[in-house]
């Protein structure tokens, strides 16, 4: 188990492109990695959240590898917002493999969500390993 505050976001840096928006992100390991590109995708989006009331959810999710997984994630955390207009700002993987994410968020409503984001896409998804772990480019499709 694995967990992250939204303030302690570091890992993750964006980068230009052509017609959407992208953003890259690190990690030491899998776990990390898909708790920094949440992170991310929120700070980027400009979130904010309401005092009260605070909301946990369980999100489960299965794909048929990593990069999909990640995806999965990153998209339903955006259908969470657009449909329930919630945000999280406490990232907590209880379990993570190849095809399968079990993950606890905290949050609340949202009182600001600047930049407009329909979706995070498969546009030259690779998680590449590196020296120092882990790392992604992501592209959102604005």
């Amino acid at each position: 188990m694995q967990s992250l505050k939204l303030s302690e976001a570091h890992k993750f840096e964006e980068i230009e492109h052509t017609a959407d928006w992208s953003y890259r992100v690190w990690g030491e390991n899998l776990t990390e990695l898909f708790l920094q590109a949440a992170a991310g995708l929120y700070r980027l989006a400009g979130i904010l959240l309401t005092c009260e009331p605070r909301i946990t959810r369980d999100i489960e999710l299965k794909a048929i590898d990593s990069e999909s997984l990640l995806i999965a994630w990153l998209n339903e955390l955006l259908y969470l917002h657009e449909s329930e207009r919630l945000g999280f700002d406490q990232l907590e993987i209880l379990h993570l493999d190849e095809t399968t994410l079990h993950a606890r968020v905290t949050g609340a409503p949202t009182q600001e969500w600047l930049k407009d984001i329909k979706a995070v896409t498969y546009h030259n998804l690779t998680i590449r390993e590196t020296q120092s772990g882990l790392e992604v480019t992501l592209v959102l499709d604005v």
